[in-house]
């Protein structure tokens, strides 16, 4: 009986396993608009209020003077963007602004812009 051994190349496997594994670690940003903005900017906040861990330290810190410029932040954009955003864009502004002015008050520090 005569048997053809097949030489089969293995080495595409080994690629695809390579991009895959570098697609998985490669960071994809996501898309850069008006809500991701201010929405980065009040998690900032929310973690300098102490209502969740540092991402960097994995421990929860309270920075109220960060989180106060934070929030002046927000606001200032929300004047310097007055008629000037869509609808969701301006509920969402506010709804943050007064979930964080709130958070920040409870703290009892004082007035925010």
């Amino acid at each position: 009986m005569d048997e053809t051994v097949k030489k089969v190349d293995e080495s595409w496997k080994q690629n695809v396993e390579k991009e895959k594994a570098k697609s998985k670690s490669e960071f994809v940003p996501p898309v850069a608009d008006f809500k991701f903005f201010i929405t980065t900017l009040a998690l900032q906040a929310s973690i300098a209020l102490g209502h969740m861990a540092n991402p960097a330290t994995e421990k929860v810190e309270e920075d109220l003077t960060q989180a106060k410029f934070l929030i002046d932040t927000l606001g200032m954009l929300q004047e310097k963007t007055k008629n000037n955003l869509i609808k969701e864009e301006t509920e969402l502004l506010e709804n943050l602004l007064y979930e964080l002015r709130t958070a920040y008050l409870a703290k009892g520090k004082g007035e925010v812009k």
